[in-house]
């Protein structure tokens, strides 16, 4: 299974439409948001792609009730879990969280494969030791909104366990 990994959009539209728009075309089937979506209606271009949107608050949270409502509704394609999640996908264990330190801290349980992160603005990959003897995947996209850093995004491919940081750019256009 191919994930595109966002997080930290803080409203930028065109940026994360980009975004999912090139991983869809690489293959992307469902969207891990890490947080700081800010006004819930930013998800609203990812409605018409059809992916599942996995997403969680982060520390500019907006509206949580507005998420709550876009996420309840029949057709959204968004499932929105508040401030962390514990999904399985792929038959992979996989943890979402706003916060490095969190993140860097659940993956030493050994309880995750991959635990996703923002926050910081800062896109890595980084294997962490556990202590269950073996290794957990801390991955954080950056912005994809472009905020104080590039504008990236992290393609997954969770049968490989392969993990690209990719720019994103998108033309300007009136905000709507």
């Amino acid at each position: 299974m191919k994930l595109a990994i966002v997080s930290d959009s803080h409203d930028n539209r065109a940026l994360l439409e980009a975004a999912i728009l090139d991983a869809k075309a690489r293959g992307a089937e469902a969207v891990l948001h890490c947080g700081d979506v800010v006004a819930p209606s930013t998800l609203n271009v990812l409605q018409p792609l059809g992916l599942p949107v996995h997403v969680i608050h982060g520390n500019n949270s907006g509206d949580l009730y507005m998420m709550a409502r876009i996420a309840s509704k029949p057709s959204s394609v968004v499932k929105f879990y508040g401030q962390d999640a514990g999904i399985e996908l792929a038959g992979k264990r996989i943890f979402l969280v706003h916060y490095p330190h969190y993140a860097q801290a659940l993956a030493t349980t050994g309880d995750w494969d991959i635990v996703c992160c923002g926050h910081d603005h800062c896109a890595a990959v980084t294997r962490v030791a556990n202590i269950k003897g073996g290794e957990s995947l801390v991955v954080n996209p950056g912005t994809v909104g472009g905020v104080a850093a590039p504008a990236t995004y992290i393609f997954a491919d969770l049968e490989g366990m392969t993990f690209e940081i990719l720019g994103v750019e998108a033309e300007a256009r009136a905000a709507g």
